[in-house]
């Protein structure tokens, strides 16, 4: 499980920042501007109109952004639109109206810090970007579209190719993973995004059942072929629960910590977290097993 040395993906310039991928492991902080997700965080009080909710959301997520920056968090991933299975969808005008006053506040407040936004609606990438943020996240980034790259080449900023599929339908899941991640790159790039301004995330929790889940992270190392970054998204997933049993999210940190040393361990270059104090320990701890020293 340990990774092999491999030569590591070029530097990534995320904002103000330049991410040297391989000299340790990255946080992204997990900011849900939602009154439905998965995980029980969603700074949205359930059922409350957005415009009421807008000026507490902003203060709530400016916060809670301090606090996980102060933990360590490197990045921080706005989202608006749940992804959990069942979700209520988000109108446009609604993921617009909850995701681009917090992005713009979250930048102003913590200008040194790059910030991610996660959407699958081209409009909400193009608004997030021009209040700040300075990575796109799309959990639909293997489909054939190429809106998002187009996106992301027109502003010059990195974009998290994330696998999914309609249906959960796999002869060999992690060669296919690689297979789509593949075809998704090769869009991305002919539509104009530098190589080096691609991260691959195999998505976990995605299309995929609770096996494929365990087989993406047993054979994560050979997303390596692909030769970007990886992400690794597993907190607080359902997958955790299950193996524990049921344990609702709020009780499935330590089985999240499991899973982000194997990621680690496996190659992960960066981990995208709710509970990041902890999970930045574990970070910590899993880099001077690897590398071999204590920084």
């Amino acid at each position: 499980m340990i990774r092999t040395p491999l030569h590591a993906p070029e530097p990534t310039r995320i904002g103000p920042r330049l991410f040297e991928w391989g000299s340790r492991t990255f946080v992204m902080g997990i900011v849900n501007v939602t009154p439905d997700s998965f995980s029980g965080d969603g700074l949205l009080a359930p059922d409350t109109d957005v415009s009421t909710e807008s000026a507490r959301a902003i203060e709530t997520a400016v916060a809670q952004a301090r606090r996980m920056v102060d933990e360590g968090a490197d990045i921080l991933d706005v989202g608006g639109e749940s992804t959990r299975p069942g979700h209520s969808p988000v109108t446009l005008e609604e993921e617009l109206a909850r995701v681009v006053p917090v992005v713009a506040a979250i930048c102003a407040a913590l200008p040194n810090v790059p910030v991610s936004v996660d959407t699958s609606k081209p409009h909400v990438a193009e608004a997030a970007l021009s209040a700040g943020a300075a990575l796109l996240n799309d959990v639909w980034g293997s489909s054939p579209s190429s809106e998002m790259a187009r996106i992301a080449a027109a502003h010059g900023v990195p974009l998290v190719v994330m696998h999914n599929r309609a249906r959960a339908v796999y002869a060999d899941v992690v060669a296919e993973i690689i297979t789509d991640l593949r075809a998704a790159l090769d869009r991305a790039v002919a539509a104009g995004v530098p190589d080096g301004n691609l991260i691959v995330d195999p998505g976990f929790g995605f299309g995929k059942t609770p096996e494929h889940n365990l087989a993406v992270l047993r054979d994560l190392a050979r997303l390596h072929v692909l030769g970007r970054p990886v992400l690794l998204g597993t907190s607080r997933k359902s997958t955790i629960g299950l193996i524990l049993g049921g344990a609702p999210p709020e009780d499935r940190l330590e089985g999240t910590i499991a899973t982000t040393a194997l990621g680690i361990a496996a190659g992960a270059h960066i981990v995208r977290v709710h509970d990041v104090i902890a999970n930045v320990r574990a970070a910590r701890v899993c880099d001077a097993v690897l590398h071999g020293e204590i920084r």
